[in-house]
């Protein structure tokens, strides 16, 4: 069996920013990653300024990530629209494409890094791999995103009655996607759920759903499901016409937005979605990645693996605000009277949307 000081399961943002750090700090480790290419994961794909200032500072620009910025935000219900600027300008990329440009500067800056990798199961500090063979660690960093590794699951009532589903699917780039989006981010919000939607690096639509469980299962189908969206809202509907031909529907079940790790098993420092996982509509999930990553790696630094329990504690903390406000955001766009009236006060004031935004960083 092999061993690790620390070993890294998953080369997400948290994983690869976790890798980034400790190979600049001279600390070994080994990052370990499922996939031999980097996928396109589920994502809204916005960075906010925040992030991008994070990312500045691991040495990634943004204009490496997207040429383009997003200034304002929109709020779509059926009956009206709110618009507002953003605190400052942010962008959106792939997951593939900032993925890849993570692991590539750890890479260069000496990290440990294997792929083709799987982590079936992790127990009593060791970690078993999908091929049999087993890896032994002093400290653990999950850093598995939205799926969780069996024997340290997130627990099963962070899921709720009706867990939420999230969907994605591509818009085709063009001149009606830019004519209709323009430079915003939009969050169009229906019965039981929401849809983000913000073009990427390579100028298409990233339109990504998080609806509850009970709708998909009154449609049938995903793509009912979204024919049936589409008619409730028909500026969405005018959206989701733009998919591109043969698309496919990407969706991960049971995402248990709002929850926070407040507590870890000893020697396990849990990073992005598996110590938080706040609402989408927040546009804030990877910033939660990276900022996660590089506390954990000042917590291991200083106190090794023993500093895994308070880190956990602290970083709920720091969570609670962002992820509690977003929450809250998330529940009210789910009641159509609430939802009317909060476009209708947006209108009116526009400084709330900015507010709100604010409100939701880490």
């Amino acid at each position: 069996m092999r061993r690790a000081p620390a070993l890294i399961v998953g080369g997400g943002p948290a994983g690869a920013t976790l890798a980034l750090r400790l190979a600049g700090m001279g600390i070994p480790h080994l990052l370990v990653e499922r996939t031999r290419e980097t996928p396109d994961a589920l994502c809204g794909g916005f960075l906010s300024w925040h992030m991008l200032a994070m990312l500045e500072r691991l040495g990634i620009e943004g204009e490496a990530l997207n040429p383009l910025t997003v200034t304002r935000v929109r709020l779509v219900t059926r009956g009206a629209v709110a618009e507002a600027p953003l605190p400052s300008p942010a962008r959106a990329v792939s997951r593939r494409r900032l993925d890849s440009l993570l692991l590539a500067a750890a890479e260069r800056e000496g990290a440990m890094i294997e792929r083709g990798i799987g982590v079936r199961g992790v127990a009593d500090g060791v970690a078993r791999l999908d091929d049999g063979a087993c890896i032994g660690a002093d400290t653990l960093f999950l850093a598995s995103g939205k799926h969780d590794t069996r024997g340290l699951p997130r627990p099963p009532e962070a899921r709720g009655d009706d867990p939420t589903l999230g969907i994605r699917v591509r818009l085709a780039p063009g001149i009606a996607l830019n004519r209709l989006v323009g430079d915003a981010i939009e969050l169009h919000l229906v019965d039981g759920g929401y849809a983000g939607l913000v073009r990427q690096e390579d100028g298409s639509g990233n339109l990504c759903m998080a609806v509850r469980r009970s709708r998909l299962q009154a449609a049938g189908t995903p793509d009912r499901l979204l024919d049936a969206l589409g008619g409730e809202l028909p500026a969405l509907g005018e959206r989701l016409a733009l998919r591109e031909p043969g698309g496919g529907i990407d969706a991960v079940a049971n995402v248990p937005y709002g929850w926070r790790a407040t507590s870890t098993t000893p020697g396990v420092f849990r990073l992005g979605d598996q110590a938080g996982v706040i609402p989408s509509l927040a546009g804030e999930g990877m910033a939660i990645a990276v900022a996660s990553a590089l506390a954990a790696a000042d917590a291991y630094r200083a106190g090794g693996t023993a500093a895994a329990l308070s880190f956990q504690r602290q970083l709920a903390e720091r969570l609670r605000r962002p992820i509690g406000i977003a929450a809250a955001a998330w529940h009210v766009s789910e009641q159509p009277w609430l939802r009317a009236l909060s476009v209708r006060l947006a209108r009116l004031s526009p400084a709330l949307l900015p507010l709100l935004a604010r409100a939701t960083r880490v």
